[in-house]
């Protein structure tokens, strides 16, 4: 019989935050981004790609631009080589090109504040939106990525199959004040200790809040 525990949202937020792992040089540039423009095409370009070959790949596309105008009129074979080995870097390289001149020329170059309408650009989907208005606009929002779905999922904090679904099952449950800082916490944790496999769960800082380890 598995052993339920009281998860500590609180708690578990703390000791996180205390425990300081190292980010990955992706996840520090992304933090440093204001301009929701620049954290919106970085995340796409992040997009089935490790942090690692992203961080790169996105130094080399700044030195394009770094503005909607820049890349409305940025040869797309440019970006595909300064972008290179990205995952799907040539589908990317049209979808940003795409976005910066709807955003040019429908948005007076602003990207929108609002899940809804970001999502209607083509091949932005929720993570990347709520992205976008946490760590661009610095509006409550909850980005949901491979990391957030697992460890919430591996300690017992949520029951879900997808990273929708538990975007959702968040927002009813964990607090307001958590929702913008929760994606670098849980992501730089999953990149560092809570690993898919082998996970280092002796020294993990939030074991004894977590139901999966409990119950080994």
């Amino acid at each position: 019989m598995e052993t339920k525990i009281n998860i500590d949202i609180d708690k578990i937020v703390e000791l996180l935050k205390q425990a300081e792992q190292p980010k990955s040089e992706f996840v520090h540039l992304m933090d440093s981004f204001k301009d929701p423009f620049l954290v919106l095409i970085a995340c796409i370009l992040s997009l089935r790609t490790n942090d690692k070959t992203t961080y790169p790949a996105t130094l080399r596309m700044l030195e394009l631009g770094r503005t909607p105008e820049d890349f409305a009129r940025c040869d797309v074979k440019n970006l595909e080589k300064a972008i290179y080995p990205v995952g799907f870097y040539g589908n990317k390289a049209k979808q940003i090109i795409e976005l910066s001149k709807e955003l040019v020329e429908k948005y007076n170059s602003k990207v929108p504040d609002s899940i809804e309408e970001l999502c209607k650009f083509k091949g932005v989907g929720r993570k990347t939106a709520n992205l976008t208005l946490s760590q661009g606009f610095n509006k409550p929002a909850i980005c949901v990525d491979v990391h957030v779905h697992r460890i919430f999922n591996r300690i017992g904090y949520v029951n879900t199959k997808t990273p929708e679904e538990t975007e959702f099952a968040l927002r009813e449950k964990l607090p307001v004040k958590y929702w913008i800082d929760i994606n670098t916490l849980l992501v730089t944790h999953g990149q560092n200790v809570c690993k898919p496999i082998k996970p280092n769960c002796a020294n993990c800082p939030i074991n004894k809040y977590c139901e999966k380890h409990i119950n080994k």
